[in-house]
């Protein structure tokens, strides 16, 4: 029986090191979108290799986390001057301001109804933001609770992790929330995803992969490497999970049954971030060096 192929590797230098790729996203034209959150800018970047990048109008304002919009455009977080960014696919750029001042905005998300809902980690509060740019807040029942990424569940409601509580949160579109807290210790839950049945997260300092059911249930999967910062996460399908290894400098994929491999980037120290599934099929990560990588997704 002949061995099973190995995932392709490659990672490919886009601008310098100083800029930063941070958060990257899938966009509805058919390329990746990334924010360079050292610049102050956000960039497309074509299968082909085109590259494009946009400027923004305060170059510290630490664009972050990117997601697809209900309205064909790229939304981000701007996580210094607590503004939430919209970039057309055409390079069209604009951004409306938060009505509670330093909320920090971070991770950001489509929402089952329409609209855009955000995190503010220091504001303490679940943000919503239509396409139209209204904006409603709902403050969270836990303190310094330091609410990071966010993603819709499969339940219709909206998931976020506490890292500072140590939590799984919960709020629907009503604005009801819950939430669980984790099995372990001082785990730090920063990167969140869902596929069709349930909900993962990445537990950067406990160096595992959680994963909950809309019921609560958790399940924890230690990595090989529990030093290793796992970052961001993807469900690439219903029981696949992918994530970045941000100490390490891997991407690693996890099933629903607890299977783990990990892939090594050629440069250990390139700080893959953000993660997504490209328009090719493949996984595409930002690395914080100045690249990005792509893993080969095997059938």
């Amino acid at each position: 029986m002949p061995s099973p192929r190995t995932p392709s590797v490659s990672t490919f230098r886009i601008t310098d090191d100083k800029a930063g790729p941070y958060g990257i996203a899938a966009g509805p034209d058919g390329a990746l979108w990334l924010t360079l959150v050292h610049r102050g800018s956000v960039a497309r970047l074509a299968l082909d290799g085109a590259f494009e990048e946009y400027a923004l109008d305060a170059a510290g304002c630490r664009p972050t986390v990117v997601a697809a919009g209900p309205d064909g455009a790229l939304w981000f977080t701007r996580h210094q001057d607590h503004r939430i960014g919209r970039v057309t696919t055409d390079g069209e750029v604009t951004s409306f301001a938060l009505p509670t001042a330093d909320g920090g905005p971070y991770g950001i998300t489509a929402g089952p109804d329409g609209a855009l809902w955000f995190t503010e980690t220091t504001g303490d509060r679940i943000g919503r933001i239509t396409p139209g740019g209204e904006v409603t807040e709902f403050a969270l029942p836990v303190a310094g609770g330091f609410p990071s990424a966010i993603t819709t569940g499969p339940d219709g409601a909206l998931w976020f992790t506490l890292n500072g509580a140590n939590a799984i949160g919960r709020i629907t579109v009503d604005g009801d929330t819950a939430v669980h807290p984790l099995p372990t210790e001082a785990a730090g839950p920063v990167g969140i995803a869902a596929d069709g049945r349930a909900v993962w997260f990445a537990e950067i300092l406990a160096g595992q992969i959680g994963r909950i059911l809309p019921d609560g249930r958790i399940t924890e999967f230690p990595l090989p490497d529990r030093s290793a910062k796992p970052h961001a996460v993807v469900a690439a399908a219903d029981g696949e999970c992918w994530f970045t290894e941000w100490g390490a400098g891997r991407i690693g994929r996890v099933t629903e049954t607890g299977e783990i491999t990990e892939h090594a980037l050629p440069d250990p120290s390139s700080e893959p971030h953000g993660i997504t599934v490209g328009p090719d099929g493949a996984l595409w990560t930002a690395l914080e060096t100045g690249g990005v990588a792509r893993v080969e997704r095997l059938p």
